[in-house]
């Protein structure tokens, strides 16, 4: 089966983070004078303004900080799921990521509700991080 949606372009500075994903880590850049991560990836630290930074994993558990529903087909992969939400995970590690929800089921979406990473292999090459929500039970 071929992966109809669109798939995220890699160059050196994103490219470690995609390498993550394929290996099931979720990563971010961590200025190595503050100790924050920051997220997309820079040539430099936003707090320090200093090339002074490493790759370091994530939690991968965060909140939904908000929320879309698309009702339009922007592109043809996603026509079988219109409408679908996409997301804004603040992640407790304080980067934020724009991703979808899987395992939704019924259940409706709300700013607050926890969520964790899941990875999928769309492609032979690419990996997507995306986020289901976090049993009660497991919070």
């Amino acid at each position: 089966m071929t992966y109809k949606k669109p798939l995220p372009e890699s160059d050196k500075w994103i490219g470690p983070f995609f390498a993550a994903c394929r290996e099931n880590r979720l990563v971010a850049q961590k200025c190595d004078a503050t100790g924050r991560f920051f997220f997309p990836p820079a040539p430099v630290s936003p707090y320090t303004r200093k090339p002074d930074w490493s790759w370091a994993d994530l939690s991968g558990r965060g909140r939904i900080a908000s929320f879309v529903v698309m009702h339009q087909k922007y592109f043809a992969g996603f026509a079988d799921e219109v409408p679908y939400p996409v997301i804004e995970v603040e992640l407790e590690d304080g980067v934020k990521l724009i991703s979808n929800i899987v395992e939704l089921g019924d259940r409706a979406l709300a700013v607050g509700l926890p969520v964790e990473v899941v990875f999928e292999a769309v492609t032979d090459t690419v990996t997507l991080p995306l986020f289901r929500l976090v049993d009660p039970v497991r919070a």
